[in-house]
């Protein structure tokens, strides 16, 4: 009897897919969740407008490791604003059918909606908030230094969670892959999550920070912290960021 793995990766062959409601002709999902109309909004310095060190991309691949020590010097808006763009940051858009990011995506559906648990960043109060790539703007979902321990929690008690400057946690509104590609869809959003994740590592080095990918947490914690349902939506991958220590442990962790 297989396990749910193999099973998974047999019933998501090209010959068992359900056609899909693209192919079905129905209507595309929205490229973004919805946003309300009158927010509140925090807008983030446009990207156009960052200056970041030249980074040479050899030296950032050889260099790239997972980081989980940070020091406590707090990330400047600018800087937040660079890794929002360089993870999730919108070149094109052909509405309602698809995006051009600076990551690549299956079909540039690019069905991930960015959360962030802010720690330390200058000018930005501590707590959870949503990216608003469309505008490049942040969404607070809640405030106050206890959402740390929160998240810390369902990220199963990993302290550089609650020590880093800011934590990425990428949400899955899976329908808007799956509109195009069915149930090939749950496992195309698995490789986009490493696209994005990795883009993170080399963007956080450029500008002074480690990164440290985070794939075990309990789904249901981080779906209701994010009031997600957890099935047609639900977190699939974090990172946390902050500053690089002083002297710094370069072997391999990761």
């Amino acid at each position: 009897m297989k396990t749910i793995g193999p099973r998974f990766m047999d019933l998501t062959r090209y010959e068992y897919l359900s056609p899909s409601d693209q192919s079905r002709g129905l209507p595309a999902p929205p490229l973004e969740k919805p946003v309300p109309p009158d927010g509140p909004f925090i807008p983030l310095p446009p990207p156009g407008s960052i200056r970041v060190p030249p980074l040479d991309l050899r030296r950032a691949i050889e260099a790239r490791r997972s980081i989980r020590h940070y020091e406590r010097d707090p990330l400047m808006q600018e800087e937040l604003s660079y890794l929002l763009w360089c993870t999730q940051g919108i070149v094109q858009v052909v509405d309602p059918y698809y995006t051009l990011r600076n990551v690549p995506s299956a079909g540039g559906r690019h069905a991930f909606e960015t959360y962030l648990l802010v720690n330390r960043v200058r000018g930005i109060k501590p707590g959870i908030y949503r990216y608003l790539a469309f505008s490049h703007r942040l969404l607070p979902v809640q405030t106050g230094p206890e959402t740390a321990d929160r998240v810390m929690a369902a990220c199963l008690g990993q302290a550089f969670v609650r020590s880093s400057a800011v934590t990425f946690l990428w949400d899955c509104v899976v329908y808007r892959m799956a509109w195009r590609y069915a149930e090939r869809a749950w496992r195309l959003v698995h490789l986009d999550a490493g696209h994005v994740c990795q883009n993170l590592y080399l963007a956080a080095l450029q500008i002074g920070c480690g990164t440290c990918a985070i794939g075990a947490f309990d789904d249901r914690m981080m779906a209701g912290l994010l009031n997600l349902d957890g099935d047609d939506e639900f977190v699939i991958y974090c990172a946390a960021v902050g500053r690089l220590p002083v002297r710094r442990d370069t072997s391999p962790e990761g």
